[in-house]
């Protein structure tokens, strides 16, 4: 006879389908988004027994009048054919015309199924069948632009999920939703489609170096802040520099975040979670810990009672991706949390870009206008690193 389910356990939905894993380059080339990312996450969850704590779910495929919320007509063609035996022979020469991006006979397939899974698991989180989600699913899509594919992404996932809540699903009550993108890469496609939309807040924090980090260009600076009425309802928290970790991030969560997030009252939060801001991710160059992200996922569960779809963005070192995506499951069980500590301090640089996105929002956000205690500012903060020209990673003024 079965157990009678315990009422306090969460609802968590967990989604993974092997049939994503047919993207993959044409002829076996190494790439950083391989189908080895979301396999050796879904075995480290297995390991661990997650899948029977939790609520299984097959992928979908997205039909295309949802993905016509956020994408062109000709864009969503291209997708839908290229897999396609009239494409064999242009396959090569399409991918080379967009930025970071490759085609096979199986990205079709995997492109929809990724898209329709994160519709799936975001509409049963706001009807309440669930109480939150992770899909684990490939090819990502923040980079993906209304018309066109782009580092690595081919439709934009959580944007096509967050329309299809705001504008097919009314009698869901979802009326704002908060998107945070803790990915290493600003997130440029969903910034496009919600800079005008107050019903979107739009948070990405990543690398930006001056620009100079891809993407590049002036998309993820702070100042880019939403248009019309949705003036205030993008913020871009853009790390100067590699090495960020997991003090970098909660003192974003604390001074920049949390604030927003309390007084935007959310109804639903959907993540795009990106993991090569992770320790040792061979592109990110950043450092948080499994511990780091279980802290900020956290931190996010008393916002929109709970309600949280985790979807998996990039990340490409797979016991990184695969020990972040368990912490991270964990906090949405509500079990034991990981245990662990932060030693070290932000960066200097790190308070000093919480003051400019601070200063940038305040008047959209009174709880920014409030001046840091000095006390915190003075006595916190790291040296910055710099990079030598041998590509050596040094700390000005170091004495630790």
């Amino acid at each position: 006879m079965e157990a009678p389910e315990d009422p306090r356990r969460r609802r968590v939905g967990l989604l993974y389908d092997e049939r994503m894993c047919r993207h993959a380059t044409p002829d076996g080339e190494s790439h950083p988004e391989n189908p080895e990312r979301i396999r050796a996450i879904w075995l480290k969850l297995e390991s661990e027994g997650i899948p029977q704590r939790c609520v299984v779910l097959r992928a979908k495929e997205a039909e295309d009048k949802y993905i016509a919320l956020v994408h062109t007509q000709s864009h969503i063609k291209l997708i839908r054919n290229i897999s396609s035996k009239e494409f064999d022979s242009q396959r090569l020469r399409i991918a080379s015309k967009f930025n970071s991006i490759y085609f096979n006979k199986g990205s079709s397939e995997a492109a929809y199924l990724a898209a329709g899974s994160v519709v799936e698991v975001s509409e049963k989180v706001a009807k309440g069948d669930l109480d939150s989600a992770i899909a684990i699913v490939r090819p990502p899509g923040h980079h993906a632009e209304s018309d066109e594919a782009m580092g690595f992404c081919l439709f934009n996932n959580v944007a096509i999920a967050a329309n299809f809540l705001l504008n097919e699903r009314p009698e869901l009550g979802i009326r704002k939703i908060l998107i945070v993108d803790w990915d290493v890469h600003h997130g440029n496609g969903t910034q496009n489609m919600f800079y005008k939309d107050p019903r979107v807040l739009f948070f990405s924090i990543h690398r930006f170096d001056f620009g100079s980090f891809y993407p590049a260009g002036d998309g993820g600076s702070y100042c880019m802040v939403g248009e019309g009425a949705g003036a205030g309802y993008n913020i871009n928290v853009p790390w100067e520099h590699g090495q960020c970790g997991d003090a970098d991030y909660l003192a974003v969560w604390d001074h920049v975040l949390l604030p927003v997030a309390e007084s935007y009252n959310p109804d639903i939060i959907l993540i795009s979670a990106g993991f090569d801001a992770a320790v040792r991710d061979p592109l990110g160059g950043c450092c948080i810990t499994p511990y780091g992200y279980s802290l900020m996922l956290k931190k996010l569960m008393g916002f929109a009672q709970g309600k949280i779809v985790m979807t998996l963005e990039g990340g490409y070192n797979l016991n990184s991706i695969a020990n972040s995506v368990l912490a991270c499951a964990k906090v949405l069980l509500e079990e034991k949390p990981l245990v662990g500590s932060i030693e070290v301090q932000p960066f200097e640089s790190t308070w000093r870009v919480i003051q400019e996105v601070r200063h940038e929002l305040k008047t959209f956000w009174p709880a920014l206008a409030v001046e840091l205690p000095q006390n915190v500012l003075a006595s916190n903060g790291r040296p910055c690193p710099v990079e030598d020209a041998h590509g050596w990673l040094w700390f000005k003024f170091a004495d630790f």
